[in-house]
């Protein structure tokens, strides 16, 4: 009896194993280092596409063509990566991902064709989408062991990351090759991955304290977050909906904010080109003091408050007469739309764990598709401001979830 007692015991120690403050603290950095590599590599990439367009010979269409190889392999990839974080664990699939995102960056300067440069996009694109779900549904796990809603610190991380790379990139493109600066930033993050990755291996995924599921005190055949299983469904829908819009204006924001100060403004090249550094340094700041803002106001209140200054921000930088009030909404929906993303991807993950993060993450990823074709066909059709109020639309759509958010 004693022997069969120590072996119940050593089994149910695998299952839940004691993780202490100081591991919570190690598993925070490391996970937030995966959200800076990821943003950090994905826009010194971005940062070279006109120099490997060059190379490569590409006419815009083909070059559009072969950019799509991102977008196709992350999408292909994100719900696999749900069963892969469920099978393996979301620690070890971090960890894979983000050196398979670090080391692909180098691959699209060894190309010498349009087609050649959307195969190897591909390998790029899966691992971006599995590094997304996996560093989200690890982060998920950490914030129900925390009891804190630190969702937004993780994605200001990439929010920084994406900013730095970019910044980089921009300064050292005169100075290195292609083949070389990328070369370079994937052996950077593979090392990142690695220190970072050698913490997430060590540690096992946390739980709430008393087992899964308490922090919502769920009911029977409840999964944790507090629904149930035929409204989990739905409600990871409705959240993926909220993913979505957000990262509809994201994609909006970036490829169109910069034409419009310049176009219908009249704005210099380089002051046009601020419009986006604004948006995304006001998201940054935004997302830095999320926790802060969920703690006080709570996750109802966020969302719609959210979405109601996203909305606000959006219809002033599309349809104000002059360039500072332009950069002045530009600004105001980077706010606003801040936190909407994290906190609809960590309640996906909460109802349903990888998969909701999965389902989510391919939702948002959708909108960051759709949007910038969406603009360009309303632009040709109407006019480009009154294109980029569709995001002021979308914006207020978050109000309408404010009874899923509540559950």
């Amino acid at each position: 009896m004693p022997t069969r007692n120590k072996i119940r015991t050593a089994i149910l120690g695998r299952r839940r194993p004691v993780v202490t403050d100081r591991d919570l603290s190690r598993l925070r950095a490391a996970i937030t280092a995966f959200f800076f590599l990821d943003g950090f590599v994905f826009a010194g990439w971005v940062a070279r596409i006109p120099a490997i367009k060059d190379r490569t010979s590409a006419s815009e269409g083909a070059l559009g063509l072969a950019l799509l190889g991102v977008s196709a392999g992350g999408t292909a990839t994100m719900m696999a990566t749900g069963r892969l974080c469920r099978r393996f664990g979301n620690h070890p699939t971090t960890v894979a991902a983000g050196a398979l995102l670090a080391a692909s960056v180098a691959l699209p300067p060894l190309t010498h064709s349009a087609l050649a440069l959307g195969l190897v996009l591909l390998v790029f694109g899966t691992g971006f989408g599995a590094l997304n779900v996996a560093m989200n549904s690890a982060a998920v796990d950490l914030i129900a062991a925390l009891r804190r809603p630190v969702m937004p610190g993780f994605h200001a991380a990439f929010s920084l990351g994406g900013m730095a790379g970019a910044g980089l990139g921009g300064l050292i493109a005169a100075h290195l090759s292609p083949a070389r600066h990328l070369s370079l930033l994937a052996l950077f993050g593979l090392l990142l991955a690695a220190v970072a990755g050698r913490t997430l291996i060590s540690l096992p995924a946390p739980v709430p304290p008393g087992g899964p599921g308490t922090a919502a005190e769920p009911g029977p055949g409840t999964p944790p977050g507090g629904a149930r299983p035929d409204g989990a469904r739905w409600l990871v829908a409705v959240f993926g909906l909220i993913a979505l819009c957000t990262a509809y204006g994201e994609g909006a924001m970036a490829d169109w904010a910069a034409l419009h100060l310049h176009q219908d403004l009249d704005a210099s090249a380089g002051l046009a080109a601020a419009g986006y550094s604004v948006f995304a340094l006001m998201m940054a700041v935004g997302r830095l003091s999320g926790t802060v803002l969920l703690e006080r106001l709570g996750q109802t209140s966020t969302l719609i408050a959210g979405g109601v200054t996203a909305a606000a921000g959006m219809l002033l930088g599309s349809l104000a007469p002059t360039i500072w009030l332009a950069l002045l909404g530009f600004a105001v929906t980077g706010l606003g739309l801040a936190n909407l993303f994290p906190v609809a991807i960590a309640r996906a993950g909460a109802l349903t764990g990888p998969g909701g993060v999965a389902a989510a993450s391919t939702l948002g990823y959708c909108g960051m598709l759709l949007g910038p074709p969406t603009i360009g066909f309303l632009a040709d059709w109407y006019s480009l401001p009154t294109a980029l109020t569709t995001v002021a639309a979308l914006a207020v759509v978050t109000y309408g979830t404010r009874n899923a958010a509540r559950t």
